[in-house]
């Protein structure tokens, strides 16, 4: 493979800054998550998990060095070659791979362990952009769209085989990129509105009412709008579709969803209805932020993570310790960068001269977007606990590796977009 001598001077330098300040900055929060006063502990001390996310920076500065080197033609040749890799990987994981917090996700042997489905995000997101940016590609085609729904529902079903329903739902969020691609907003739209139509379902104790507003829609709809047989018929079937939904919520929540999962819905619903048991979590962790007010504790302040109130804090909920340390101001400025990050990567995409570098670049951020919304919202309250982590924030080799590689390819792709042009 040709290398280019002059790849550092191509990065995109916004991009490469916040990834850096958002890596250090966890870092740092990491070491708050897991800090205790009645000891002496350094940032840098292997026992502690943020020693050890020392060891995991250090290798990523490896991966990103090998991902500027290799060739740009690299990603989108061997890219069918990554996913059959991961999807292989994925069906080994409940054969041979060990169970870490309740869920068997990992593959490995002792104390080390990778978790594969995070590495499948960018190779799903490679396959995609170079499946979508074939030659003669139309995205209106039955036959191209099956395809696509089978690329990211594979690893999709083998994750939920690992019972590892937070992760399998990152890969319905590559529906945004193929809504961009020229994919009909009816299926995001059917999606958004079962997602409201179940949560409301859960909120209203008496589905008549469900049942009455629908109606009442339908008949505004049929009555304000042109009174023709085929828009009836659409309407009628659309309303009986949304009923049936309602009806089944019950059935899926009780007999289909297990305990814990159940758990985490009537935490989102109403934690207060049990906070010392199913509201745990959610409780603690608005404690945790409310309690910092506008400029926070301090850095190593935080009092809810000294006593360990707020369980995962280092993982799933390190947002409590930004809330707590740092405050208002502080997560309103971390949010902020999350925001800048997401923006660059869109300004990316858009710039390239070619269609798999630019689907590539909306996978990035499609995930990246999915992860910082659900990790932030459910902390907060606003989503079900679900065991997503913060980008680049989160303790964790294979998360950190995961989302440093999808960036990078990005930045590698970009580097390379004028070169790219010759090959449309």
């Amino acid at each position: 493979m040709k290398r280019d001598e002059n790849i550092s001077g191509k990065l995109d330098w916004v991009s490469v800054m916040l990834f850096v300040f958002l890596t250090v900055f966890g870092w740092f929060n990491i070491f708050a998550s897991v800090y205790d006063d009645s000891v002496k502990q350094t940032i840098w001390d292997l026992s502690l998990s943020s020693g050890r996310q020392l060891l995991f920076m250090v290798a990523t500065l490896g991966i990103i060095l090998i991902i500027v080197i290799l060739d740009m033609r690299f990603y989108e040749t061997f890219a069918y070659l990554f996913y059959g890799f991961f999807l292989f990987l994925l069906a080994l994981v409940p054969i041979i791979g060990k169970e870490v917090g309740g869920n068997k996700a990992w593959l490995g042997v002792g104390s080390f362990g990778v978790q594969p489905s995070e590495f499948a995000k960018f190779a799903t997101a490679l396959v995609v952009a170079k499946f979508i940016g074939s030659a003669g590609f139309k995205m209106d085609t039955l036959r191209n769209q099956a395809i696509l729904f089978f690329i990211i529902g594979a690893p999709m079903a083998l994750i939920l085989l690992q019972k590892d329903f937070g992760t399998a739902m990152v890969f319905a969020v590559f529906l945004l990129v193929f809504f961009r691609e020229g994919m009909s907003p009816f299926l995001l739209i059917i999606g958004i509105c079962s997602a409201v139509i179940f949560i409301l379902t859960l909120m209203v104790p008496n589905q008549l009412f469900l049942h009455a507003g629908i109606v009442v829609i339908l008949g505004s709809l049929i009555f304000f709008g042109k009174r023709k047989i085929k828009r009836i018929l659409i309407l009628s079937v659309g309303a009986l579709v949304i009923m049936g939904v309602i009806e089944s919520v019950d059935y899926v929540v009780t007999k289909v969803l297990k305990p814990h999962h159940q758990n985490r819905i009537k935490a989102l619903i109403n934690p207060d209805a049990d906070p010392l048991g199913f509201g745990w979590n959610v409780t603690q962790s608005k404690i945790a932020i409310g309690s910092g007010g506008f400029i926070g504790k301090g850095f190593l302040k935080g009092t809810q993570t000294k006593f360990d109130f707020v369980p995962e804090q280092s993982t799933d909920f390190i947002f409590c310790t930004i809330g707590e340390e740092h405050g208002w101001l502080g997560s309103v400025i971390i949010i902020g960068l999350f925001v800048a990050l997401l923006l660059r990567v869109i300004f990316i995409a858009e710039r390239q001269k070619n269609r798999f570098s630019r689907v590539y670049g909306y996978s990035v951020a499609s995930i990246i977007f999915f992860h910082f919304a659900t990790n932030i919202g459910m902390t907060i309250g606003l989503f079900p606990v679900i065991g997503i982590p913060l980008p680049f924030f989160s303790y964790g080799g294979s998360s950190l590796w995961a989302f440093t590689i999808l960036l990078f390819i990005l930045l590698k792709l970009d580097a390379h977009r004028s070169e790219m042009l010759q090959r449309i």
